[in-house]
Parts: structure tokens; C-alpha cells; sequence
């Protein structure tokens, strides 16, 4: 949606960053590793946090540093010079499962399975036409409403705000709305990718 379109702008943020994983010895694979088990606390914070509503802040935070970290791990391949398929394979498994971990943790929160279903399945049919794009020959499609970086955003700042909802049922009821929006925007999206790789495709 708008995020990718700013992804130069965040490159030239990462430099410290990229650094500082080069000072601890970390590979690129192994930021792509911190990252998903960021995505995973944050779902596990996010599936329990109905018993304390700050718990959505910390899972906010958890979200943001696995985005983040989701830029470092390609900015680090590109200057160590080790960019390689096996790697952004790698990247994409982790970052799918990190989808379904947080929007899992979400819906688990809640009590909504089947609103947590329609989610998840959306995020994922965003993701799969995305790339499959690149699979018939296209370049790899980032555009349409609502992608990686938007709905990471969105998390970060509807659940940092839920951490300080009041009463209890307006977090509850910011969050169902959340997963509302990856449901049918992330369908939605998924539909936009398909017709511009269609029409590319003609």
C-alpha cells in the first residue's frame, strides 16, 4: 500500500544496524531466525494478553523489531555479499510463518477462530500472488492495498493503542476490527495482484 513505496528510505536507516549484526557475528540467516522468534514471542504475548491489556504493548513492540529486523537480514546479505536464493527462500518461509504466528496470537486473544481463519488466509493469498508472479516470469509484485510493512504497521500501532484502551471491551473490540481488515483487505489485495499479473501476462 504505501510502506514498500518508502523501503529506499528505510535501507539508509539500516546502516548502524547492519553494523552492529556484523559486530555480533551474526549471518543474514540468523537475523531471518531472530526475527521469526520475535514474531513468535509476540503472537505468544498477543494469545494471552485478554489477562492484562499492557501485554498488547509488548506484543506491539515484539512486532516492530521483527519488521525491522525483517529489513536488516536483506541489507546484511547485500553487504556481506552472501545475497543468495537459498537465503531469501529462507527469508520468505520465516516471514509467512511470522504472519500466521502474530495474526494466530491475535485471534487466539479473542476467541475468534474463524474470523482469525479469514485473516490469516488473506495475509497469505497477499503473500502467495505476490510471488507467484515471479513464478510465471514477472517481477516479484509488492503493490495493492495492504502489504507486509502495512499490515506489520498496522499491528504494532492498533495493538499499542489497545494496550491502553479503557474499558477492557474497546481493546477487544480494536483488535476483532484488526483482523476485520486483513480478512477483507488482505483478500482484497490478494484480488489487485492477481488482475495486474494477468494483465502483465496478456
Amino acid at each position: 500500500m504505501t510502506l514498500d513505496r518508502f523501503r529506499s528510505v528505510a535501507d539508509r536507516a539500516l546502516g548502524p544496524f547492519v553494523g552492529a549484526a556484523k559486530t555480533v557475528g551474526l549471518s543474514p540467516n540468523g537475523v531471518s531466525v531472530l526475527a521469526f522468534l520475535l514474531a513468535g514471542a509476540a503472537g505468544g504475548v498477543y494469545a494471552v494478553a485478554s489477562q492484562d491489556p499492557l501485554l498488547y504493548l509488548a506484543g506491539a513492540v515484539l512486532v516492530f523489531l521483527n519488521g525491522w529486523l525483517d529489513l536488516v537480514d536483506g541489507a546484511l546479505a547485500r553487504e556481506m555479499n552472501v545475497a543468495s536464493d537459498a537465503g531469501d527462500l529462507l527469508d520468505h518461509v520465516l516471514d509467512r510463518y511470522a504472519d500466521i504466528v502474530i495474526i494466530v496470537g491475535l485471534a487466539a486473544g479473542l476467541g475468534r477462530w474463524a474470523l482469525g481463519i479469514a485473516a490469516v488466509t488473506g495475509v497469505l493469498m497477499t503473500s502467495y500472488l505476490g510471488t507467484q508472479a515471479q513464478a510465471v516470469g514477472l517481477d516479484r509484485v509488492y503493490g495493492g492495498l495492504l502489504g507486509r510493512a502495512d499490515r506489520l504497521a498496522l499491528v504494532g500501532i492498533v495493538t499499542g493503542i489497545a494496550a491502553f484502551a479503557n474499558p477492557t471491551a474497546l481493546n477487544v473490540t480494536l483488535v476483532g476490527w484488526l483482523l476485520v481488515v486483513f480478512a477483507v483487505v488482505g483478500h482484497f489485495t490478494a484480488l489487485q495482484r492477481f488482475y495486474y499479473s494477468m494483465q502483465a501476462l496478456e
